[in-house]
């Protein structure tokens, strides 16, 4: 087991052995949270589940959310997650393929939407259009940093094969404007995708559907437009459990694919494994 992991592990350990001083009389031990790290495109999906799962077992979840290439690299600079969920396969296939991590499983699956503002005249058959647009300003998140930014550009180089020249051109006017180390928070209380669209930073933003969906919850006014076939790359999501983590962070692997937790997905506009 990874040193690091095991000097991390040994302090929530620690802490756990704390809080469980403090139990009251006969209420039993306090276990170490399983440590969740995930997507943040199932912030919403996941924060239902750790609940239900934590109201049906006891045991407590630790939810840390961010683009899926960034907690990989955080994973392996020594952050103590024990599972790991990410919006592809590639990346706790790397983890899986570097030694000390179970081989990653599909969980579930999202496709790739439009999210447009009110004004922006858009449909599925027109979308490439619209996407080329020299007037119409396109966002996406950040590619390798951020699965949605790769599914991105594997969408532009579908778009190439329709019509030459249109991977240039959308690779050169694309806006990477979420899922980079360095891109903008959006103020709290704040959905990113709102924030950003109602900042006018993007007419257009190529994101997962699940979130284009939320984002027109949060504002009505705002369009959710599907990617034509000849366009859609669909997005399968991996989970992979760290060896030798405790049982509890095996449990809460399989908890993702039972029923419970599958209904809560697909209730959100995710598809099944």
């Amino acid at each position: 087991m990874d040193r690091r992991y095991t000097i991390a592990l040994a302090a929530i350990a620690a802490a756990a052995a704390m809080l469980s001083g403090c139990a009251q009389p006969g209420s039993g031990p306090v276990a170490a949270p399983v440590a969740v790290y995930a997507a943040g495109s199932l912030r919403e999906a996941f924060t239902e589940i750790a609940r239900d799962h934590e109201a049906r077992t006891g045991q407590k979840i630790a939810l840390t959310f961010a683009a899926s290439g960034l907690l990989r690299g955080r994973i392996e600079a020594g952050e103590p997650a024990m599972v790991f969920a990410s919006a592809d396969t590639e990346h706790p296939q790397r983890l899986a393929r570097a030694g000390g991590w179970g081989a990653p499983q599909v969980f579930t699956r999202n496709a790739m939407c439009v999210l447009a503002g009110p004004a922006v005249q858009v449909t599925t058959a027109q979308l490439l259009d619209a996407l080329l647009r020299a007037d119409l300003r396109l966002g996406t998140s950040t590619p390798q940093a951020d699965p949605s930014g790769d599914y991105a550009w594997e969408l532009f180089r579908r778009a190439e094969q329709l019509r030459p020249g249109a991977y240039a051109r959308l690779d050169a006017k694309a806006l990477k404007l979420t899922g980079g180390p360095g891109s903008p928070k959006p103020p709290p209380g704040r959905g990113t995708y709102t924030w950003i669209m109602a900042e006018g930073r993007a007419d257009l933003f190529l994101t997962y559907c699940t979130n284009a969906v939320a984002a027109r919850r949060e504002v009505p006014a705002l369009q959710v437009v599907p990617v034509p076939d000849a366009l859609q790359v669909a997005a399968a999501y991996g989970f992979t459990v760290r060896s030798g983590a405790p049982a509890a962070a095996q449990d809460f692997g399989r908890a993702l694919l039972a029923p419970q937790a599958q209904g809560v997905l697909r209730r959100l506009g995710f598809a099944a494994p």
